[in-house]
C-alpha cells in the first residue's frame, strides 16, 4: 500500500514557531536557509515530550537515558548494522561530539581533511579542536560527486593525522559507496590516521537508496573511526540537544570512555526523551511518509527549475532535505544568495560558505510544503 506523504504546517503556524528558521527573517522573506523542516513532530516524540513537562521532569539527564539502545535498535532495523551500545556516549550536538573526539586523537597543529564542499561548521571545529583543516575537494564526475581518495592519501602521505566525514555528505546529498569507505579506512590503517564520520543524514536516504555506515564496512574502519549520530535532522531536534558518540573498536571505545563526564551532561533531558521517542519503531511510519514527501520535493525542484531556471545545475541528494543548486549560469556572481535575499526575499544558505566548490551554489531546504518550494522558485526565477 503506497505511503502518504507527510503534510507540511501551514506558514501562518509556521511564523508562530520562535527557532532560527522563523526568527531570523521578517514574514515577507521565505526561510530555507536553514536545516529545519515544516512538518508535525512525530507523535511519539509529542507524547513523549508532553508527559515530561505535565510530570515537571525538566532536571538533569542520567547517566543512562536509554538512547544508546534506542539508537543500536534503530541501526540494526534502518541501516542493517547492529553497534554495540556499551561503545557509545552522548552529547549535546554532532559538532559537540566531533570536537571532543578530535582533541584525543590530534595535537594541536595536526592536519585534518575535510571534503568540501562541505557543512560550514566543519571548518570552525577543525580549529576548534586543535587542528588545522585541510581541503580535498569532492570530485564531480558529471552524475554526481564521490572522495577524491587519491588527494586524500596525498593528504595522509604528507601528515594529515585525521579526516572529518560527512556521510551522507551535506551539502550535495552523496551517499558515499560501500566500496569508497572500504579504501578510506585501509588509507586511514596504513597511515594510522582517524576517521570521525558525520552520519546526522543517516536516517534519509531517497527511495531505493542504501546509506552505509562508516563503522560497519569493515574492520580497519572500526579500527580507526568513530561515528557521531544524532535525531535532531529527521526528527527536527535540534533545539534539543542530544547526539551520539559510536566506537566500534575496544581502542576507540578507551578514548569515548576518557572524555570528561562534562560531555555527556551537556546532554538536554528532552533531546534524550526525544531521541528515544524518535528513534522507536512507532516512528518509523512517521520517518517514512517523511521520506515520501522529501522524494516529491526533490522532483518537484528539478521540474521547477527546468521550468522557471534552466540553466540551474540540480542532481536531486541521494539522502537527506537539502538542494545543492548551481546558479553560476545565472551571472549573479559567486555568492548569488546575497541578491536572492535582497530582491526575491527568499533566504537560502549561501554557497562560497561550504568552501571550494561553493563558488555560484546555493542550498535550500527540501522539508516544505511543495507550495512553499514553488513559491520560492518563481520568485527567483522572476530575477533572471
Amino acid at each position: 500500500m503506497p505511503i502518504e506523504p507527510l503534510r507540511a504546517l501551514s506558514l501562518a503556524e509556521l511564523r508562530q514557531r520562535r527557532s532560527a528558521k522563523w526568527r531570523s527573517y521578517p514574514d515577507d522573506v521565505i526561510p530555507l536557509f536553514v536545516a529545519e523542516t515544516d512538518y508535525p513532530l512525530a507523535p511519539a516524540i509529542s507524547a513523549a515530550l508532553h508527559e515530561a513537562v505535565s510530570r515537571g521532569d525538566t532536571g538533569y539527564t542520567p547517566a543512562d537515558p536509554g538512547v544508546a539502545a534506542a539508537y543500536s535498535a534503530f541501526a540494526a532495523r534502518r541501516l542493517g548494522w547492529c553497534p554495540d551500545p556499551d561503545r557509545m556516549r552522548i552529547t549535546g550536538d554532532v559538532i559537540m561530539g566531533v570536537v571532543e573526539i578530535l582533541r584525543r586523537v590530534i595535537v594541536p597543529g595536526d592536519r585534518v581533511v575535510i571534503t568540501p564542499p562541505v557543512y560550514p561548521p566543519f571548518f570552525e571545529a577543525v580549529p576548534e579542536a586543535g587542528g588545522v583543516a585541510q581541503s580535498v575537494p569532492l570530485r564531480d564526475t558529471g552524475d554526481g560527486w564521490e572522495l577524491d581518495l587519491e588527494g586524500i592519501e596525498d593528504a595522509f602521505r604528507e601528515g594529515a593525522r585525521a579526516v572529518l566525514l560527512c556521510n551522507p555528505h551535506n551539502p550535495t546529498g552523496t551517499i558515499h559507496s560501500a566500496g569508497a569507505l572500504r579504501t578510506l579506512a585501509e588509507l586511514a590503517v596504513r597511515y594510522r590516521a582517524v576517521v570521525v564520520s558525520d552520519e546526522i543524514h543517516a536516517p534519509l536516504p531517497r527511495a531505493g537508496n542504501i546509506v552505509t555506515p562508516f563503522l560497519s564496512v569493515s574492520d580497519a574502519a572500526a579500527r580507526c573511526g568513530y561515528a557521531v549520530v544524532s535525531a535532531s535532522k529527521a526528527f527536527n531536534l535540534a533545539g534539543l540537544k542530544c547526539a551520539i558518540m559510536v566506537a566500534a573498536d575496544d581502542r576507540t571505545h578507551a578514548i569515548l570512555r576518557s572524555l570528561p563526564d562534562e560531555v555527556s551532561w551537556r546532554t538536554g533531558l528532552f533531546g534524550a526523551l526525544a531521541t528515544v521517542a524518535a528513534l522507536s519503531p512507532e516512528s518509523d511510519p512517521w520517518l517514512d511518509a517523511q521520506a515520501v514527501a522529501i522524494d516529491a520535493n526533490a522532483d518537484l525542484l528539478r521540474t521547477l527549475l527546468l521550468t522557471h531556471l534552466p540553466y540551474a545545475g540540480f542532481r536531486p541528494p541521494e539522502a537527506g532535505y537539502l538542494g545543492w543548486v548551481d546558479l553560476s549560469a545565472c551571472g549573479w556572481g559567486d555568492a548569488p544568495a546575497r541578491r536572492i535575499l535582497r530582491e526575491a526575499r527568499v533566504a537560502v544558505h549561501s554557497g562560497p560558505a561550504f568552501g571550494a566548490g561553493g563558488a555560484g551554489h546555493i542550498r535550500l531546504t527540501l522539508g516544505c510544503a511543495p507550495e512553499v518550494l514553488t513559491e520560492a522558485i518563481e520568485r527567483i526565477a522572476v530575477l533572471v
